[in-house]
Formats: C-alpha cells, sequence, structure tokens
C-alpha cells in the first residue's frame, strides 16, 4: 500500500497487524502535518477504508 498524493499533500498509511490499528501521515510539501488514526479488523486494512480518510480528510480541509 503506497502513498496517496492530492494538491500537494502526501498521506501515508502505517499500520499493525498485531495491534489492529493505524495512522495515515499526512504531509504537505514534505512537511509532516498530522495524524489520521484508524482501526481494522482481518490481517490488513481495506484499501477503501484509507480512501475514504484520505477523501474525508480533503473534504474537510478543502484541499
Amino acid at each position: 500500500m503506497g502513498a496517496i498524493e492530492r494538491s500537494g499533500y502526501q498521506f501515508v498509511p502505517e499500520f499493525s497487524v498485531i495491534q489492529q490499528n493505524g495512522a495515515v501521515h499526512v504531509y504537505h510539501h514534505n512537511q509532516f502535518i498530522e495524524e489520521i488514526h484508524f482501526q481494522f479488523d482481518g490481517k490488513y486494512p481495506e484499501i477503501d477504508q484509507i480512501e475514504e480518510l484520505v477523501n474525508h480528510y480533503c473534504l474537510k480541509h478543502n484541499i
């Protein structure tokens, strides 16, 4: 699962299978902005779940 890029922002997902949680690290022009935390079930988070987090963040911040 790679980074997602939108309008100069980069969203980099990281997750722990053991703890069943993760975060999407938000960067703007290579500067760290914040983390978006999430939980998931199964071996890996669903790509759609991460896309939805990114979409929600972009709408909320007018990106």
